[in-house]
């Protein structure tokens, strides 16, 4: 059993400056370091236990470069210094207009997780390594926000967020070097020749890496009213743009590596859209609180409405086309109609029942001979409604509050509203073998629709009772 102790020392330091009645400025500096402690002895005790260690096996960066790894060098412990300067500018002095921001570097907790792969993972079958210049992630984070306060309660807010990562995360295969082979037949992608386009032991090294590409651009903006005698409603809107090298959905490496879609070398870091945020996102609140009964009794009715573009996904084959050892990422290449009768299919039947299926499908129709892209399908839009409603009953400065929560109230409505649709199948077409340098494909010929409604419980009404004694 392998072992790992770790630790983040961190500081912040912070100060303001009234420069006059309307400017203040605050700036900061925070410093962050690694902790290994006796770390690189752990990973010696576990190297002895392990079999399979070989540190004179030679590997790849994704640049083709031949790279060795002593498994006990961990990262560097550099600190990782993270500045930022903040203002907020009252226009008129009395608050009713204020501009906002800053602009700075940020890191977040440590995920020590990923060292802890390199110290349980020494064997060659499944060798996972941190490089020795991996950094843990840092953006670079610049806002501008600007407050209206139009009077009688009414309030206007406008944001503006852009990040760039510095140090963002990639795991890539250094078991593999570059592709020199191409694949057969209409799809003639790059792919690896399993002789000269691996190292000599032939293994997967999942290596934990850097790249400096990615950013995210989030705009939203606000408008909330305070109607006095305890009402308000609110309602917001949110556009999110972001990109990335790899939207890492896993903490083990290897699963990192596989999970990450990709075409031809893949070991590149290639930006694409991220796989989280919603593109568009609509928030509406609102409550009111009646009360009678000489004060004795009140009722508080609350509703949260939210409509949001669906999530992200991507089109891959079920099988490793490309021979880099993962069965998930390889991006599909979308047939024409032509195309499909020049596949060979497992079973009859299957190359008209993918014609069907991508023909329905408005990405894949739009994109016919060529290669799907990652993480650029969205699902459709969702919406839902939640309902909160407190009963209070008040008596010598105590309070019994009875409430009820409904969840996903249009779903309570009509079984049709408030539903999530997601992709029926992300893996389509899937890779039975080989016919010399060509694919054998097959194609589930009960697969008719991209999209199904989600049975989970986002797509179902819930409804929760409480009580409360407050005192």
């Amino acid at each position: 059993m392998a072992e790992t102790n770790v630790g983040q020392f961190g500081v912040y330091l912070q100060d303001e400056w009234q420069v006059n009645d309307q400017l203040r400025l605050t700036g900061g500096v925070r410093v962050d370091i690694p902790l290994y402690f006796d770390t690189k002895t752990k990973i010696e005790e576990n190297l002895e236990r392990s079999c399979c260690y070989n540190p004179s096996i030679e590997y790849f960066d994704e640049d083709g470069n031949t790279i060795f790894f002593d498994h006990t060098v961990l990262p560097d412990q550099k600190p990782l210094i993270s500045p930022r300067l903040g203002f907020n500018y009252d226009l008129q002095g009395d608050k009713t207009q204020q501009l906002r921001g800053g602009t700075g570097l940020f890191t977040g907790r440590f995920p020590f997780v990923w060292v802890g792969n390199q110290v349980a993972n020494p064997n060659d079958f499944f060798y996972t390594m941190t490089r020795s210049d991996f950094r843990f992630p840092q953006t670079w984070k610049t806002n501008v926000g600007y407050d209206q306060d139009f009077g009688n309660g009414l309030i206007g807010t406008v944001d503006l967020i852009y990040m760039k990562d510095i140090h963002s995360m990639m795991v890539r295969n250094y078991g593999l070097n570059m592709p020199t082979g191409t694949l057969g037949g209409v799809d003639n992608r790059p792919v690896y020749d399993p002789t000269t386009d691996r190292n000599s032991a032939g293994n997967n090294a999942y290596v934990f890496t850097n790249s400096d590409k990615g950013y995210s651009f989030n705009f939203s903006f606000e408008l909330k009213k305070d109607w006095g005698d305890n009402f308000f409603t609110g309602i917001s809107y949110n556009f999110n743009d972001t990109e990335d090298v790899s939207s890492i959905e896993a903490e083990i490496s290897g699963d990192a590596y596989d999970r990450n879609p990709a075409f031809g070398n893949v070991n590149q870091d290639i930006l694409a859209a991220s796989l989280y945020g919603n593109r568009h996102r609509i928030v509406a609140n609102g409550f009111k609180t009646f009360k009678y009964g000489d004060g004795k009794l009140g009722t508080t009715i609350a509703a949260f409405f939210e409509a949001a573009q669906g999530g992200r996904f991507s089109y891959t084959y079920s099988g490793d086309l490309n021979g880099d050892g993962s069965l998930l990422n390889d991006l599909i290449y979308i047939p024409t109609s032509g195309d499909i009768g020049n596949m060979t299919f497992a079973n009859p039947g299957e190359g008209s029942d993918l014609e069907d299926f991508i023909q329905q499908d408005e990405y894949l129709n739009d994109r016919r001979g060529e290669y799907a892209e990652k993480y650029a399908i969205l699902s459709p839009w969702y919406s839902s409604l939640d309902l909160r409603i407190l009963q209070d009953f008040n008596f010598n400065d105590q309070t019994i509050q009875l409430s009820i929560d409904i969840l996903n109230a249009m779903n309570l409505i009509n079984s049709n509203w408030g539903v999530r649709q997601f992709p029926t199948n992300t893996q389509p077409i899937g890779i039975a073998g080989f016919d010399g340098d060509e694919p054998i494909y097959t194609f589930d010929s009960a697969l008719e629709e991209t999209f199904t409604v989600d049975p989970g419980l986002f797509s179902r009404w819930q409804v929760q009772l409480g009580l409360r004694y407050i005192f």
